[in-house]
């Protein structure tokens, strides 16, 4: 057979193979561009990896021994209540689109209220009443944006955050969610507000003022008269987490870094200010909760790659022995009104999130939910690393590393997952879908926590602000220098993806070391950091301002341009995936079509995936499925190949 004819019945064999071959359908009001049929055989192989569920703690019934959770038993998060430890999943929400926002009992136990977005994935967060009988109540207006609920401990009256004034400003309302169209406006404030906690006469609002990403004041407001007294120290910028009135309102809790670069708990007078730290440098709280009666605090300590949930006496800062649990994450504290005990959410790296509670005078620990998950076998997977680095300026830069299972051998390719925010963290924690990548494909997995990461102190968070956002994309080619000097991973296959910020990072990484890296993966990503801040939802324009620096200023807005996605868009010439929501209020659709549009002109590989109906990083069942299938196909292409 002559050369002709081999190349012919190869044709003739790959063409019968493709006609043969099943496709998964493209989800409605999905749209593509680039992205090439995905083979149902990608689908049977990765779709074990996606059959898990978890379970995160949404609130205590106030008198009885049980709670709400939020879980997923079919294709989107649902409220569910569960009766005792191991108890059943009653599902409670029945919403197409799922409901993300939050539970609560009402302080008699007579109905229950969730938050959930009504604008198709845009945030207009809304506030609902379900009644014993399954009935709901849809209590705010249903186009605006609504932040989370604080009930008072008098009269069953809820206090929330609205811009439904005029789309931006966070004004501060209460209502009877007893009595639907009895909300009423109780302070008119301008920026970004929510809504804290009452004092327990009833009588004031403890509020939180967002003036950036880095700084936060407390402030008292009369109900009755709107007055507002300022409670944490001007000439102190810091930031305020879950301030609370003490039970008897002479003094106020709430976690801050101020003095330092540790956050810890402290207690401030409630009449003015006068504020005491009471915990240590040495140990630093991610979050607390105060016990009904104010004696004692349940704290989430970090430590680093794990945390730690202690229980401690408030006047003397004494530890009670609590069991000790496996190395992990803590979150979500909360007593039970009847003050004997504390729920909490613990994740790991072998283990998805699930609800747990602590009996704190017996130290008994019982497990309320047990999520299942197919796919990898955990045991078999090399537990999580943390790694260091350092960085172009001496700065250590910390990680978590996921290395494959030890059947593959040689220098294994990587994939640089970066978070967004930028102020969150990544520690150990179990995967899901992305073990695939590990179990099936050979790869290691590295989230780093870049500057601008919490966890490590207000220094280190702060150190990618304004004029210096270039630092934190140094710190991605940093960490190409490590692993091109580690012998277990292939520095000639390497690949960055991330989402919203860390889909920022991505395309910046994309164009400055796109010599050194395969392809890359953007999800709702800005493109150029002035739109954003100019289209961002009103709302939150102000914080991002405070995170990026001011595009008014001639200085800065020339800087931002040319630190973006979009200027340098010419350079992007490495196979490049990007995905967005189609209602995105937060990196509106806008980002991503503008670049799409540049990008075009450097005939260099391009899938571009629009999820019509979605908001930011917001996914049904089937727009989730569809999404890894793409990004592993993907990766299969430009990656591995």
């Amino acid at each position: 057979m002559n050369l002709t004819s081999r190349v012919a019945l190869i044709v003739s064999i790959s063409v019968w193979a493709f006609a043969q071959e099943s496709f998964l359908p493209v989800p409605d009001r999905v749209r593509i561009e680039g992205v090439p049929p995905i083979p149902m055989s990608l689908v049977d192989a990765v779709a074990p990896y996606g059959q898990f569920r978890q379970a995160r703690f949404l609130a205590w019934h106030p008198a009885e021994r049980r709670m709400l959770i939020a879980t997923a038993f079919g294709d989107v998060i649902q409220v569910h209540e569960v009766r005792g430890p191991g108890g059943a999943r009653t599902q409670l929400t029945f919403h197409r689109d799922g409901v993300t926002g939050g539970a609560w009992y009402d302080p008699a136990g007579r109905y229950t209220i969730f938050r959930k977005d009504t604008g198709g994935g845009r945030g207009t967060m809304q506030l609902f009443r379900r009644d014993p009988s399954g009935a709901e109540t849809m209590l705010t207006d249903g186009s605006s944006r609504n932040g989370l609920p604080s009930w008072s401990r008098r009269g069953g009256l809820l206090a929330y955050d609205t811009t439904r004034r005029d789309g931006r400003n966070g004004d501060i309302y209460v209502i009877d969610p007893s009595v639907p169209k009895s909300d009423r406006e109780i302070a008119r404030l301008e920026g970004t507000w929510s809504a804290a906690d009452w004092s327990p006469d009833g009588s004031q609002i403890l509020a939180v003022e967002a003036v950036s990403s880095a700084v936060e004041r407390l402030w008292r407001i009369d109900v009755a008269t709107g007055q507002k007294t300022l409670m944490t120290p001007a000439s102190e910028p810091a930031l305020w987490l879950g301030p609370r009135f003490s039970p008897d309102g002479r003094s106020i809790y709430a976690v801050s870094a101020r003095h330092g670069d540790v956050q810890r708990l402290w207690r401030g007078d409630a009449a003015g200010g006068n504020w005491i730290a009471v915990t240590a440098e040495a140990d630093p709280i991610d979050e607390y909760d105060l016990s009904p009666d104010g004696r004692q605090a349940a704290l989430v300590v970090d430590r680093g790659a794990a945390t730690e949930l202690r229980v401690i006496d408030v006047a003397t800062g004494r530890s009670r022995v609590t069991p000790a649990l496996p190395p992990g994450v803590v979150s979500g504290v909360t007593w039970h009104p009847g003050g004997a005990e504390v729920a909490f959410n613990f994740a790991g790296a072998r283990t998805f999130r699930d609800v747990y509670s602590l009996v704190v005078e017996s130290g008994l620990l019982e497990r309320w939910t047990a999520s299942e998950i197919a796919g990898a076998n955990l045991e078999t997977l090399p537990d999580a690393e943390i790694i260091t680095w350092k960085s172009f300026d001496g700065l250590e830069i910390p990680g978590v590393l996921y290395r494959p299972s030890p059947r593959f051998s040689g220098p294994r390719p990587v994939m640089i997952n970066v978070h967004g925010g930028p102020e969150m963290v990544e520690r150990p924690r179990m995967l899901g879908r992305s073990n695939y990548f590990r179990n099936e494909l050979g790869m290691a997995v590295i989230y780093p926590n870049i500057r601008g990461s919490i966890g490590y102190g207000r220094r280190f968070e702060q150190l990618d602000n304004g004029m210096r956002r270039e630092d934190a994309i140094k710190d991605i080619g940093a960490l190409l220098d490590w692993i091109a000097a580690q012998p277990g991973l292939d520095r000639n296959r390497v690949m960055v993806t991330g989402s919203s910020y860390g889909g920022y990072i991505t395309l910046m990484s994309a164009i400055t070391y796109g010599d050194r890296l395969r392809c890359a993966f953007a999800g709702f990503a800005m493109s150029d950091l002035v739109t954003f801040l100019e289209s961002t939802d009103p709302s939150r324009r102000q914080v991002r301002i405070g995170e990026y620096g001011d595009p008014a200023d001639p200085k800065i807005h020339d800087f931002l341009k040319g630190i973006s996605p979009l200027t340098r868009a010419s350079k992007l010439r490495i196979p490049l995936f990007i995905a967005q929501g189609g209602k995105d209020t937060v990196v509106p659709l806008s980002e991503a079509e503008q670049l799409v549009g540049a990008v075009k002109a450097n005939d260099a590989p391009l899938w571009y995936v629009v999820y019509e109906d979605q908001g930011h990083e917001q996914f049904t069942r089937a727009t989730n499925d569809f999404n890894i299938y793409a990004w592993v196909l993907f990766v299969k292409q430009y990656l591995l190949n």
